[in-house]
């Protein structure tokens, strides 16, 4: 999962240079022609805002259009997240409960054997212990520190769409004062 999610939030930031040409070239009140836009989610907003140029859209409806489709670019961004934060965090507590358990095993054969202790009737319950704790750290430490890579992915991809949303409103406010689009 944490692969495959970085594959697919690799190009959040492509293209800036790009983008930042096309921006200042709407600011201008010139054409947005000739932008070759990439997988960049940033990208995907920005043709929409030349899209809405060319429509002559104001200002407003410019913002409106362009944070919702930004806002759904963030949601694709941030699908799986949340999963790998709940793996992260649940991950050592079913460690810990297999400790607990473990323990619970060594107590109670040590029980049975009604007092007469010897490191083969605890063995295995410290061993089940340990494996348990060590397993659930073996699969939270990754999970934490892929949510926490990709979760800068997103912030970086959510930046650059603020970018392209916030110039290109201005751009049509700059363009068309009154905002109004009429």
């Amino acid at each position: 999962m944490i692969v495959g999610r970085m594959l697919a939030l690799r190009a959040v930031a492509a293209n800036e240079t790009a983008r930042n040409v096309l921006m200042s070239k709407l600011e201008k009140g010139q054409s947005g022609a000739g932008f070759s836009a990439t997988d960049a989610p940033a990208d995907r907003v920005a043709t929409r805002a030349v899209e809405l140029f060319g429509l002559e859209a104001s200002a407003d409806m410019i913002k409106t259009e362009l944070t919702g489709l930004g806002n759904a670019e963030v949601a694709g961004m941030s699908r799986g997240l949340r999963l790998l934060d709940l793996v992260g965090m649940i991950a050592p507590l079913l460690g810990l409960l297999g400790t607990v358990l473990g323990m619970i095993q060594s107590f109670r054969s040590l029980e049975l054997a009604e007092g007469s202790a010897n490191a083969s009737i605890l063995a295995g319950g410290i061993w089940q212990a340990l494996l348990t704790t060590a397993a659930g750290l073996i699969v939270a430490i990754p999970a934490l520190i892929g949510a926490s890579y990709l979760s800068g992915r997103v912030e970086a991809g959510t930046l650059q769409i603020e970018r392209v949303i916030s110039r290109a409103t201005l751009a049509m406010a700059r363009k068309n004062p009154r905002g109004s689009g009429e």
